[in-house]
């Protein structure tokens, strides 16, 4: 298995450290580079290429939130980011969902919980957290009626199955064992739910699914 490459953007030194001597002490993870700004955050990312980035939401400069759009704006084949956050019910935490992020972590996480988040976006089989994102979408998402988007209504039978199964977080495994097919087939559908949505990755489909209604956070 390929190392994965971390870069960490937190204006405090000190969970920087905190970080790196967790990531650093496990096999097959790597901490490449740090940045203390937003706008470093951007450069070192560009300049590095990692796999993950763990963003701090709150950052001099430009925040979290804009720094991610500005790197998956930009880059060809960009990382993953997950935000870094204090508080798990933020709504600066749904916009950077919404603005690309694969997931995100509280900074009070145990140190197996991060190890398990880089892990899991790196390989981005399964959705970080989906209770979490659920009420995050309850919370911030569009409250008011409207039309399913033409993507939805694209949707074959099977590939609106598994989309509402990502969204409970089942791995393509976990997917292909409730559905009854191979691993295969779920992973040609969830390429498909992507292309048709439009999104870059699984947190951004289950995102657009919800806001558009066609899974009901509730």
């Amino acid at each position: 298995m390929s190392t994965v490459r971390i870069v960490l953007a937190d204006d405090e030194r000190m969970v920087r450290t905190a970080l790196r001597v967790i990531l650093d002490a496990e096999p097959g993870l790597e901490v490449a580079g740090e940045a203390a700004t937003g706008a470093e955050a951007v450069s070192v990312v560009r300049d590095l290429r990692p796999d993950v980035v763990l963003m701090d939401v709150r950052m001099p400069e430009i925040d979290g939130i804009r720094a991610t759009e500005q790197i998956l704006g930009t880059m060809d084949a960009p990382p993953r980011i997950v935000v870094v956050t204090t508080f798990e019910n933020d709504a600066y935490v749904y916009d950077a969902l919404r603005a690309g992020a694969s997931g995100f972590l509280l900074k009070r996480a145990a140190a197996e919980e991060l190890v398990q988040a880089v892990r899991l976006v790196a390989s981005s089989d399964s959705l970080l957290f989906p209770a979490a994102v659920r009420s995050l979408a309850a919370e911030y998402g569009r409250r008011t009626p409207q039309a399913l988007p033409a993507w939805a209504g694209r949707l074959t039978e099977r590939e609106a199955e598994v989309l509402r199964l990502m969204a409970t977080g089942l791995t393509n495994a976990e997917i292909a064992g409730r559905m009854g097919v191979g691993a295969a087939t779920v992973k040609t559908h969830v390429a498909s739910v992507l292309a048709k949505s439009g999104a870059r990755d699984r947190t951004q489909a289950v995102i657009a699914a919800y806001e558009s209604g066609f899974i009901s956070p509730r």
